[in-house]
């Protein structure tokens, strides 16, 4: 009696999800998580804190720079409005480029365009170098933003990592909201003593600095394998991939509803929150503080929804999550000149502020495939863009006609309840293992 041999498995490249050490032998996702991936998740968190309490640095200076530059409130609303747009048109060419060679060049540019932004605004004065503001912050700094985003993140993350992919890109990206959180109450500090372009230069600075380290971490070869997990016949042309992106229901659902949640986080809540406080009547630093607070809930928020989305149903867990949404907003209503109230409003808004994003990957990669993550999260993220700025000019119109938010409150209202009617629907488990599966 014979024992039947298993089929030879030829060792000359890694197997998908495998990687060689540099001994030549294989090792197990696992492995690659521990080296590589918690190195893509530390600096993916680090460079998001900083790019996006850049990008949140509006919401804090804009009285200032109305009173210093003459500007109308909707006219400030327009330059955070127009940085949007160009986040929209990038993100989808830096997903595209995330998923054929990585993310190491394009976030490292992306730092430097940053901090040069930074800088040219830090360097606007009223009158004949007016012009460096927005072309610092909705120009140079905007093109940082977007290739430095939350989406290439993700998808870096996902090449790198097959164990608990969801709650790791949940940590990676988290970094979005604690730069907010650490930074934004300093950006307050110095704002009311009138030292702006203070803050400014020292953001510049640390970005600056970020650069030689997001390169050097994220350049990591271990990369690569998992960008060619996919055999080649499965490797369409950019028109190709959006063709499939375009036939495919499960996008639509959510690409929408990504657009509605850019409108109301975004463009509402982040242009707004702090100059509505002060409209209630609350200084620059209390103001600060309870964006400070959302900013910190919001990171523990973006975590508990990566771990939730290796483990429930993504379109039910996404449609619970824009549902809360909905109701956070009907407490900004009432807040008047009850601070406790504005305070409630963080504490809830930022459980349900960025935990979309893990929640939308999970779906995204489950459905579509790995090998479409960093494209389908760029188109997503064009949409959001757009719908942030939509969101950050209507909410300077409708002050600047009525006086109020209480209109844009509304209509966050009402667009996030459709957001939640749009996902719920998602139907099936998708085409491939959950994102936590240790298969």
């Amino acid at each position: 009696m014979t024992q039947e041999m298993a089929p030879i498995i030829p060792l000359s490249e890694p197997l998908p999800e495998q990687d060689t050490g540099k001994n030549g032998s294989l090792r197990s996702p696992t492995s690659r998580f521990r080296s590589g991936g918690w190195n893509v998740v530390a600096l993916g968190f680090a460079a998001l804190a900083l790019t996006y309490a850049v990008r949140g640095s509006v919401s804090v200076t804009m009285p200032v720079w109305q009173a210093e530059f003459g500007w109308s409130r909707q006219a400030i609303s327009g330059v955070a409005a127009t940085a949007l747009l160009v986040m929209a048109v990038v993100a989808p060419l830096a997903g595209r480029l995330v998923d054929r060679r990585g993310a190491s060049s394009m976030m490292s540019w992306g730092m430097v365009a940053v901090s040069i932004g930074t800088l040219a605004t830090a360097a606007a004065q009223p009158g004949e170098t007016s012009w460096l503001l927005p072309l610092g912050f909705a120009g140079i700094g905007a093109l940082g933003f977007g290739l430095v985003a939350q989406h290439v993140v993700a998808a870096a993350i996902a090449q790198q990592v097959s164990v608990n992919r969801g709650l790791a890109i949940g940590v990676g990206t988290a970094g979005s909201t604690a730069g907010q959180l650490v930074l934004m109450p300093l950006l307050a500090f110095l704002t009311q003593a009138g030292h702006w372009r203070m803050s400014f230069l020292l953001m510049a600075f640390v970005c600056f600095a970020l650069v030689p380290l997001v390169w050097l971490a994220l350049r990591d070869p271990v990369a690569k394998p998992a960008r060619l997990a996919e055999s080649d016949s499965h490797r369409g042309d950019l028109k190709g991939d959006l063709r499939t992106l375009a036939r495919a229901p499960v996008f639509h659902a959510i690409f929408w509803s990504y657009t509605i949640c850019g409108f109301t986080t975004s463009g509402v809540i982040e242009t707004h929150l702090i100059p509505y406080s002060a409209l209630c009547g609350f200084a620059p630093v209390p103001s600060a503080a309870a964006y400070g607070i959302l900013s910190a809930v919001n990171l523990f928020g973006m975590i508990a929804a990566g771990w939730l989305s290796d483990r429930v149903h993504g379109p039910f867990l996404l449609s619970a999550i824009y549902a809360a949404r909905a109701i956070a907003f009907l407490l900004l209503l009432h807040v008047a000149d009850n601070y406790s109230l504005l305070i409630t409003f963080a504490i809830l808004f930022g459980l349900f502020d960025y935990s979309t994003v893990p929640v939308t990957a999970s779906i995204l990669q489950a459905r579509l495939g790995l090998r479409l993550l960093g494209l389908s999260m760029g188109v997503l993220s064009a949409g959001h863009a757009i719908g942030g700025a939509v969101g950050a000019w209507a909410g300077g119109a409708v002050f600047d006609q009525t006086g109020s938010y209480d209109l844009l409150w509304i209509g966050s209202i009402l667009s996030a309840l459709v957001a939640a009617a749009l996902v719920i629907g998602i139907r099936g488990r998708g085409r491939d293992l959950p994102l936590g599966s240790n298969a």
